[in-house]
């Protein structure tokens, strides 16, 4: 009886001194929250999946939103980073900009379309409603149906002080849609439709037009010939530090860069 009782306190010692040395050498996992950019989204989300895999000790969650929401939340600290695919306005200044890459907008028409070509002011004049039929550059005689992006969209927001201006308003006969991937599905089922898409996100169910006779392709983002280009911006609440900053050094390192060019998008390294 006395060796059985030896025997179980050992036992439930062995099990003490085992469970203390799991707790000792357990790391408690880091979390970064990016949000903002419906463009840059999906952009993060393949930077954020390459990054865990060397970084086990940090979790990137990624969300979208909008580049409107993506400022907002780096400014009150409810995101890590908030990510933007436009500029920041005046009343948006106080946040530590990096810039991860750059962008063209493209303008996009159903394949079916046969206008290849738009100048600045012919794609202002449509999205305005003073250029309404396809005939009036070049095409078929059908009406023209424009699709923009909501309110607080980055890339609207671009796309208004690229292309539109100050002082001209985008149709409120527009369609709207939410996310940069319902531009793209609403373009490529309407034979009349006409919309602007991150480059990144262009696949072969839309035809992409030259503006002014220039290709939206990177060679020409860099050379600043493709007028309608803007940067993709991580924000941060102060410099970035920690757990932030390894995620964004490897956003900007050769390995990140190299993702970012994967995606179609233009380095900035």
């Amino acid at each position: 009886m006395k060796k059985l009782l030896i025997l179980i306190l050992a036992g439930i010692l062995a099990l003490s001194v085992s469970g203390c040395g799991n707790s000792g050498t357990a790391q408690q996992q880091a979390t970064i929250t990016v949000a903002g950019s419906t463009s840059v989204q999906p952009i993060s989300e393949a930077l954020a999946e390459a990054f865990m895999e060397k970084n086990k000790d940090i979790k990137v969650n990624v969300q979208g939103g909008g580049s409107g929401a993506g400022i907002k939340s780096a400014q009150e600290g409810t995101a890590d980073i908030g990510s933007s695919s436009r500029e920041l306005k005046s009343d948006e200044a106080g946040l530590t900009e990096t810039v991860i890459c750059k962008d063209g907008i493209l303008v996009a028409v159903n394949p079916q379309n046969t206008v290849s070509d738009l100048t600045l002011e012919q794609i202002k004049k449509i999205y305005s409603g003073d250029i309404t039929n396809w005939k009036e550059v070049g095409g078929a005689d059908q009406a023209i149906n424009i699709v923009t992006r909501e309110a607080g969209s980055g890339t609207r927001g671009a796309f208004e002080e690229l292309v539109m201006g100050k002082d001209t308003a985008i149709s409120d006969k527009a369609v709207v849609q939410n996310t940069t991937g319902a531009v793209r599905a609403a373009v490529a089922g309407d034979a009349n439709a006409i919309g602007y898409i991150s480059m990144a996100s262009i696949d072969d169910t839309v035809k992409v037009i030259t503006v002014e006779g220039v290709a939206g392709n990177a060679e020409n983002v860099i050379n600043g010939t493709y007028k309608i280009q803007r940067p993709f911006l991580y924000l941060t609440k102060g410099e970035p530090a920690g757990a932030v900053k390894t995620f964004i050094d490897f956003v900007l390192s050769e390995e990140g860069q190299s993702i970012i060019e994967q995606e179609g998008l233009v380095l900035v390294k």
